[in-house]
């Protein structure tokens, strides 16, 4: 979230008719899901507000980040903090709370909540205890990114966080790569700290191969950029350009076309210059889904011919 708090739209809601459910204005009773802008505060709905000011209590991600976006609007309801370590011991806590027929916010620090953010836990315990549940439309960091990626918009798949180890994110790539060779054609989106960015792209290119991506970051904020380009070129350019602030990767989905001998060939290379023979035919099989015989024979020969 940044300070910028100039050109912020005004309170007041629209004069459109109010929907059949809901007039406009109007905030669910129970627990209320509600998004924050993911850095322009000027994307803070007026629901989104109202929510917040008639809240008997929200529960927030870091107290001192909601603290500043509720300073901006005005905002003077009660926080604490709910995370992933402390999630479990508040829910019976907010449980009795709502069954008080009290209204409960639920926030992350930016975006949508139980997106790659805690509070499912509680969400469903709620719902599981027969107590209201409500939730508020707004910011998605996945979301955005994809249409701005120029990349299939649907169908598409929301992977998270890639696991932060190079060999757990390949397992996880050669998983979704399998996936694909077994029919699925989907649009990939992954968040990625910015310091594992390069590495990550690295992978992706090892197990993808050279295939369209982009990689947003910082998104609604004042240095936002959004670049798009084939993942080896990505990974070149971020291993030489350390990226910052909060990024987004999304992977253009699986060519019809079988992979060729030539692609074969380039994903071992790729594999061989980091691992042993045997691991690098391993990565290949599970990333492609040839046999384990064809891989181990090409790995050969392109180990002999370098």
């Amino acid at each position: 979230m940044t300070d910028e708090t100039s050109n912020l739209p005004p309170l007041a809601p629209p004069e459109a008719a109010a929907t059949e459910q809901l007039p406009v204005g109007a905030v669910p009773d129970g627990l209320v899901l509600v998004p924050t802008p993911l850095g322009n505060l000027g994307d803070m709905t007026p629901r989104a507000i109202a929510a917040l000011r008639s809240a008997d209590l929200a529960l927030c991600e870091d107290t001192r980040v909601t603290a500043r976006l509720c300073a901006v609007w005005g905002i003077t309801t009660r926080l604490s903090p709910l995370h992933d370590y402390n999630e479990d011991s508040r829910i019976a806590f907010v449980l009795a709370l709502l069954r008080q027929g009290k209204r409960v916010a639920l926030l992350s620090d930016a975006g949508t909540p139980l997106v790659s953010d805690p509070g499912f836990r509680l969400v469903r315990a709620a719902i599981e205890a027969g107590l209201p549940v409500g939730a508020l439309p707004g910011p998605n960091a996945a979301v955005l990114a994809l249409v701005l990626s120029g990349l299939p918009p649907h169908p598409f798949v929301f992977m998270g966080f890639a696991p932060p180890k190079s060999a757990g994110r390949r397992a996880a790539f050669s998983r979704l790569r399998a996936a694909e060779r077994a029919g699925l054609s989907a649009t990939q989106i992954w968040y990625e700290a910015p310091h594992r960015l390069a590495e990550t792209l690295a992978d992706a290119a090892l197990v993808f191969g050279d295939r369209p991506a982009a990689v947003a970051r910082e998104m609604t904020k004042r240095f936002e950029e959004v670049r798009r380009d084939t993942l080896p070129a990505l990974a070149a350019h971020y291993a030489e350009q350390a990226a910052r602030g909060e990024i987004c990767l999304v992977i253009g989905p699986a060519p019809e076309e079988a992979t060729a001998e030539a692609d074969l060939d380039g994903l071992l290379r790729a594999a061989l210059a980091t691992a042993s023979l045997k691991a690098a035919v391993a990565q290949v099989t599970a990333a492609t889904g040839l046999p384990r015989k064809q891989v181990y024979a090409r790995a050969l020969a392109v180990q002999a011919a370098s």
